[in-house]
């Protein structure tokens, strides 16, 4: 359990100046891959009959999948909040997009994907930073059971 806990509210983090980078990395890419699942959203009549269906579960299902990791997903990503968790969903999606709709080419237009699957899987790695509710969470809870997480 404790490094479950560990894993997905961690406190150990070197400086400040990491958690604002960080943070403006959670902002940058959270709102903008938010914005995707906007437009998404916003035409969800007319995307339901033309959107891929990369893995066989039907263009409704795989539409429904993608707006929730790319808008709701991304806010919760935004706020650092169950961050490592969201991100699973949005990197699957991205990779998913890569992968199988881009067939893993930069030259058809798989670029975007690309970047967002790597930001993610290297942020998935380094955690959300100290400006996060994980970390507040982390925090409180260390103070309440004086419990050490390291």
């Amino acid at each position: 359990m404790k490094y479950i806990y560990r894993f997905l509210f961690p406190t150990n983090l070197s400086s400040n100046g990491r958690s604002i980078f960080l943070l403006s990395l959670r902002l940058l890419f959270g709102i903008l891959l938010m914005w995707h699942g906007v437009v998404k959203w916003a035409n969800y009549e007319t995307l339901i009959t033309v959107f891929p269906d990369p893995l066989g579960i039907g263009s409704q299902v795989s539409l429904l999948l993608a707006i929730f990791a790319e808008l709701f997903c991304s806010i919760f990503f935004i706020f650092g909040f169950l961050y490592r968790l969201v991100l699973i969903p949005m990197i699957t999606t991205m990779a998913v997009a890569f992968f199988i709709v881009h067939s893993g080419s930069i030259s058809q237009g798989g670029e975007l994907a690309f970047v967002y699957l790597t930001m993610f899987l290297i942020l998935f790695v380094t955690g959300p930073g100290k400006i996060s509710f994980d970390y507040i969470i982390s925090s409180q809870y260390k103070k309440q059971h004086h419990y050490s997480l390291t």
